[in-house]
């Protein structure tokens, strides 16, 4: 309450007390007085802590629009940068780094050093690749560093670079055995904005890489085509909606001598078509010099190689177990002649003869049966004639299943067996012995994943593996220095027992 409203109050209030004075003694007016003083000060006293409410109730407002205004603030800001990070996911920028890696140890069933690896048999050597599973004893290893960026037209880059090294030492330290590689180094531009047409989305690279579209069948460890060399190409040069086209130049050095004036260079011209699920690709090539090289010695390696060469292949990709039911597939018909006659790495072999002709069949597929069983089957074939001696003759054919058999969320068992049937007469090329017969091997796996178990081509796997492999009594006369019927490794029956890891991303 305001002073000015107290004072006349309180003249009013002694007016009044004259005229009661009065009537009553002065004691009661006084005591009245006073009463009233006090009822006046504690009306005073709730106004002024009224006020102070209204006061705190006001700065409560204010505080409360500012703490919403920086949430509001925060918020926007928040979904700002949500926004930028997925824009940036979704863009090909930055490093990656990708790998592929197997490391394992493979014993005998008396604790010993044995033999291993998909192709130990003769017929190997021709690609001839049996099972892999339990079937390795070595260290391989693929790192990739790449870097990748959308510039602001659109056009897209990309460079890549990957090392590897294999080797089948166990030891900690095996500087002295690597076989460190720098197996590609190449760039690429894609969706360049001044191409149009059919080249508006292609891709254009040049530079040391293997080609994009190879493909393998991984249970064999074997390439059913394997283009790879230092050269330039196009990739998705497109015609229609489902037509495209690849074209490059590679080139390859037989260099199986040191002095450099004596390598020959290997030129590959590759045209490589895609009609819907349909492939089909022609390779030509030219090694100038092939028969013109000279060994250490200044003697010829070969007068009567090949110069040229042609190869084809016409593949079927299903996006379903051949037809039949869910899963994938894929089938291949490869044919060479001359330098083509090496129909799975293309252009790699200088040793063949002018009239060398091989014939490949490859198909593979994967489906899943139910009740936690997935199976693999493959089957490859080649028969390969005049290859390096006139009148000779490597004929050999594999099949292969693997099965998966999803047990718990992190464990499965795999199962692999393979046969494969050879005829080869390499008519003394290279102090090899005709023979013919089978090669016979069975595989159990257990093994451990961290997800995605029953999946073909999962990876990290861990494995226990116990392999019992036999092969028929001539293969082992096949050479003195191969895998069959090597010291302690002959025909009659071989246990093998390790541990494996593999993994790739």
């Amino acid at each position: 309450m305001r002073k000015s409203t107290l004072a006349i109050t309180l003249g009013l209030l002694m007016g009044s007390g004259s005229a009661l004075a009065a009537e009553a003694g002065t004691g009661s007016v006084e005591a009245r007085l006073a009463a009233l003083e006090q009822r006046l000060q504690a009306a005073e006293q709730r106004a002024t802590n009224a006020e102070k409410r209204a006061e705190a109730a006001e700065l409560q407002a204010k505080n409360l629009a500012t703490e919403q205004q920086k949430t509001q603030t925060t918020t926007a800001e928040v979904a700002q940068r949500t926004t930028q990070l997925e824009q940036k996911s979704s863009q090909e920028g930055g490093f990656e780094f990708h790998g592929y890696a197997r490391s394992g140890l493979l014993m005998s069933d008396s604790a010993a050093k044995t033999q291993g690896g998909p192709g130990l048999t003769p017929a190997g050597e021709t690609g001839g690749h049996v099972g892999r599973l339990g079937n390795e004893p070595d260290t391989y290893v693929e790192m990739n560093l790449e870097h990748k960026q959308t510039l602001a037209n659109g056009a897209t880059t990309r460079f890549k670079v990957m090392l590897a090294d294999g080797q089948r030492s166990y030891n900690d330290w095996t500087a002295s055995s690597s076989d460190l590689n720098l197996r590609q180094a190449f760039t690429e531009l894609g969706h360049l904005p001044t191409f149009t047409g059919a080249f508006k989305d292609s891709t254009v690279w040049a530079g040391k890489r293997f080609d994009r579209d190879n493909f393998d069948i991984h249970w064999l460890d074997s390439d059913v085509i394997f283009l790879a060399g230092t050269g330039a190409g196009i990739y998705d040069m497109k015609w229609s909606d489902t037509a495209r086209s690849n074209f490059s130049l590679y080139g390859r050095t037989f260099g199986d001598i040191e002095n450099s004036e004596n390598n020959a260079q290997n030129y590959i011209l590759t045209l490589n078509n895609y009609f819907g699920p349909v492939q089909a690709m022609v390779s030509g090539m030219r090694a100038k010099d092939n028969n013109d090289r000279l060994d250490l010695d200044g003697n010829k390696v070969k007068s009567d190689a090949a110069n040229t060469g042609v190869h084809a292949l016409l593949g079927l990709h299903n996006e379903s177990f051949y037809g039949l039911r869910e899963g994938m597939s894929k089938t291949a018909l490869l044919y060479g002649h001359g330098l083509g006659a090496e129909v799975k790495t293309v252009g790699a072999d200088g040793a063949l003869l002018p009239q060398a002709d091989t014939w490949r069949l490859a198909t593979y597929g994967m489906t899943p049966l139910g009740g936690g069983w997935h199976i693999a089957p493959a089957v490859l074939a080649q028969s390969s004639k005049d290859r390096y001696v006139k009148g000779d003759s490597y004929e050999w054919a594999t099949v292969n299943m693997r099965l998966i058999q999803a047990l718990t969320q992190n464990f499965e068992m795999q199962y692999e067996g393979s046969y494969q049937y050879m005829d080869l007469k390499p008519e003394g090329y290279n102090s090899r012995n005709a023979v013919n017969g089978s090669f016979y091997k069975l595989t159990v796996a257990p093994t451990l994943k961290a997800g995605d178990v029953g999946e073909f081509l999962k990876r990290p796997e861990l494995r226990l593996f116990a392999s019992w492999m036999d092969w028929d009594h001539k293969l082992d006369n096949y050479a003195s220095d191969d895998a069959l019927g090597s010291n302690g490794f002959k025909s009659g029956g071989e246990w093998t027992f390790g541990v494996q890891m593999e993994t790739w991303f």
